[in-house]
């Protein structure tokens, strides 16, 4: 693979390195509310100053077939063991459902056909793990902003959540479900697709099948999988009628919760 000495390749490596020296704190420093609080408007102030000077819409570098990775990596879970997933990956998904719900006024609930059948978009980018290595590939989806039109937001939806089907780890608080979450912006960001396809075959159980997540402008971990539903929310944060944090710890994604930074933009 050819390297590209670009600003996203460098914030791949230096999140690495500042990921592992997180790491290696992140309980202690996460139970101190007064450097959590601190950490959450040093995070904002970057997302407001990157937007400032940035295009909303500017589009993350492309690429030709030629720069295809041969072997693009796969982390994470690669292939969930959860109920659920396994029942549809025995029928090679024709019970899968994508539902669209939360704060729209339309609710949707639509097979892995219709959704092939949305308004699609096909790009070969480069993506940049906080691990520190990238791969090119070549994607095929249904755009997100469409679809979250004909589910029609209300105008308190503030983000979009992705609730997928692994569970990463078992948690007594149900935390350990993976979820993420982007804001309105990224979410209608041109490049922002369920991808179906990869490198021009249906997505891989691996790379995340049926559905996954392509938000080009930010790091990899961002890139949810296994997506199931897609809901639209006020609050990253909310609380339920008992005090409960309504998404997993409340801080809008599985790693987001573990000490990552919600904001991943590159």
């Amino acid at each position: 693979m050819t390297n590209y000495p670009t600003r996203r390749r460098w914030l791949g490596v230096a999140g690495a390195s500042l990921g592992a020296l997180w790491l290696s704190a992140c309980d202690k420093l996460t139970s101190d509310p007064t450097f959590a609080r601190t950490l959450t408007k040093a995070e904002g102030l970057t997302r407001r100053a990157q937007r400032l000077v940035t295009d909303r819409k500017a589009l993350a570098k492309e690429f030709t077939a030629a720069d295809i990775s041969k072997d693009f990596k796969a982390n994470g879970t690669l292939r969930p063991q959860d109920y659920e997933y396994e029942a549809l990956l025995a029928t090679n998904f024709t019970d899968y459902a994508l539902t669209i719900d939360g704060l729209v006024e339309h609710p949707l609930e639509l097979t892995l056909a219709e959704v092939r059948g949305q308004p699609s978009r096909t790009q070969i980018t480069r993506h940049d793990c906080v691990e520190g290595w990238s791969s090119i590939g070549k994607w095929k989806g249904a755009r997100l902003g469409p679809l979250l039109d004909r589910a029609k937001l209300k105008p308190d939806a503030r983000y979009i959540v992705f609730h997928c089907a692994d569970t990463l780890e078992q948690t007594l608080d149900g935390t350990g479900k993976y979820y993420e979450s982007i804001d309105l912006i990224d979410a209608y960001h041109p490049q922002t697709i369920l991808a179906y396809e990869m490198n021009d075959v249906t997505l891989p159980v691996r790379h995340g099948a049926p559905l996954r997540l392509r938000v080009e402008r930010q790091l990899g971990y961002k890139h949810a999988k296994y997506v199931m539903r897609i809901e639209a929310v006020a609050a990253l944060d909310a609380k339920d009628a008992n005090g409960q944090t309504i998404l997993g710890r409340g801080n809008g994604g599985f790693w987001s919760d573990r000490g990552y930074e919600w904001y991943a933009g590159i």
